[in-house]
């Protein structure tokens, strides 16, 4: 019986191991693998079907030279929707409600870009940090100010996400631990508060 309801985001533990990483690594079981056959299954249809419509929209706001970034961008957004996804299953644990994890794809990535603007394009880069037509005694103080939020966003972001994440898992536990109590006391309030669970839920797979 969990003493918490913060209990639920704690990785869950075997003989003292951390299950985190079958947790990561299980999705990937879920998908089948393409065959050489000429005529595949109508489930590895469906599944290339979907992840090319997704490969499309995804790679469509970027220039060709971006394109080289499809399989791992296409690969990390279909891995953290499974995970996300599996989530919201009783008795599962979801993964991207620890910051350690949304960090560590946050870094590497962003740390990745900035790199590689440098790279290709440094005066497009740097012409970031500093806004057109900026007064002449405001330049130092918003090349820091520019820097500073340029060096602070992966932060920001997997902090938001997490947030997110655990926020709504927080929330339809709440309110399910109400169900079940007014259920026996106030029939008609629990089916309110139900109908409220099902919207919510509805927002968390949107959310996911």
């Amino acid at each position: 019986m969990m003493m918490s309801f913060f209990d639920q985001f704690a990785s869950p533990l075997y003989l003292g191991i951390p299950l985190i990483a079958i947790a990561i690594t299980l999705p990937w079981v879920l998908y089948p693998t393409p065959s050489s056959r000429w005529i595949n299954n109508r489930l590895i249809t469906v599944q290339g079907w979907l992840i090319n419509r997704f490969t499309n929209q995804l790679m469509l706001p970027l220039n060709m030279g971006g394109h080289k970034w499809a399989l791992l961008l296409v690969s990390l957004m279909v891995f953290l929707i499974t995970i996300n996804m599996l989530g919201l299953l009783p008795y599962t644990f979801t993964p991207t409600t620890q910051l350690s994890l949304n960090m560590g794809f946050a870094v590497p990535l962003w740390l990745a870009t900035v790199i590689i603007g440098m790279r290709n394009q440094p005066t497009v880069a740097l012409g970031h940090l500093l806004p057109e037509g900026t007064p002449i005694p405001l330049i130092p103080v918003l090349i820091i100010i520019e820097t500073i939020s340029l060096f602070i966003r992966p932060l920001a972001l997997g902090v938001r996400l997490t947030a997110n994440l655990t926020a709504g898992h927080l929330l339809i536990q709440l309110i399910a631990t109400a169900v079940f109590i007014l259920l026996p006391m106030m029939p008609t309030v629990a089916i309110l508060t139900a109908t409220v669970l099902l919207l919510l839920t509805l927002l968390e797979v949107a959310v996911a």
